[in-house]
């Protein structure tokens, strides 16, 4: 069973032209091994915004969030330009994740740049990762110990923007310990938390990180991307640490998002919806209608006057 959902905030995609930018990931040095869901020779290719229009397979998509795609990085400022006039252009997207090194000397005028444009909303800037659970970057720069994080935070926060926070589950506790420390800035933890292993230990550590994150109450989550390298996207499994992290954050605190077009290499963009509506099913219809559309609209701040909106 599942209850259709009348309008969808699209909380976390992306698009690109190939021509029109640097994509170094999509365009350079393909390397399938170091990518998430392993092959991704079918990204390789222009996703703008008849693309994504043609993949969203008439899905009611009433506002879409713009996630930097790993431009370039001296071309970031570019990029949102770029978004700014295919809004214009196409009415998307509505609101515009930028990039900015939060953590560089000139952060703050890099911030100040990206927020003058009227639809940047936050930035996404990851933290040095660890490739794994087993391993440690902790006396790495850029890592989550990193001192100057609090600072670089709250920055972030005068100027009035949210922080896409994107690590996987076994860095959520250090996560959590970071944010803390900024108590006033919104933040919003993708895909979940990358729960990569779903062994009971795996998720053990999934869960443990979920819910000190979730302490912090300025902290949302993206119900996005619940591919799996190399393995097909099953319900059974994706439904259970879709429910699981609304139990832990509650419906108040999720949004759905397609991390399209990347998730298109295990999920089309209507069985996901569906598979989602499945999901959801066991939600009165207030806390449906608030991970679909209206916590993602008040999150991101999104006008929806805004002319030519889809």
């Amino acid at each position: 069973m599942c209850i259709v959902p009348r309008a969808i905030v699209d909380s976390h995609h992306h698009l690109w032209a190939l021509d029109g930018g640097c994509y170094p990931w999509l365009q350079d040095g393909y390397d399938p091994d170091a990518f998430m869901l392993g092959d991704y020779a079918a990204l390789r290719r222009d996703f703008g915004a008849d693309e994504y229009r043609a993949a969203a397979d008439s899905q009611p998509i009433v506002a879409t969030v713009h996630v930097e795609a790993e431009r370039v990085r001296s071309q970031a400022l570019a990029e949102t330009g770029w978004l700014h006039r295919l809004h214009a252009a196409n009415g998307l997207p509505n609101a515009v994740v930028a990039w900015a090194d939060l953590l560089a000397d000139d952060a703050d005028e890099r911030i100040a740049e990206q927020a003058v444009y009227p639809l940047v909303r936050g930035v996404r800037f990851k933290p040095r990762t660890a490739r794994g659970p087993g391993e440690s970057v902790r006396e790495q720069p850029g890592s989550l110990q990193d001192r100057r994080w609090p600072a670089a935070l709250e920055r972030l926060q005068r100027h009035g923007l949210s922080w896409d926070l994107r690590v996987p589950f076994w860095h959520l506790e250090e996560a959590a310990a970071v944010v803390r420390a900024v108590p006033a800035l919104p933040v919003v933890l993708e895909h979940a938390g990358l729960p990569w292993d779903r062994s009971d230990s795996g998720l053990a550590l999934w869960r443990s990180g979920m819910e000190a994150l979730a302490r912090n109450e300025q902290v949302h989550v993206k119900l996005s991307e619940f591919g799996l390298r190399d393995t097909p996207w099953r319900f059974e499994d994706n439904a259970l640490i879709v429910r699981e992290t609304i139990a832990i954050f509650g419906w108040q605190r999720c949004m759905f998002g397609s991390n399209f077009p990347v998730a298109t290499l295990r999920i089309g963009f209507k069985e996901l919806v569906q598979a989602m509506s499945g999901a959801l099913v066991h939600l009165l219809p207030e806390g449906r209608r608030a991970i679909w559309h209206d916590n993602a609209m008040r999150f991101y701040r999104i006008d929806t006057q805004q002319p030519g909106d889809i």
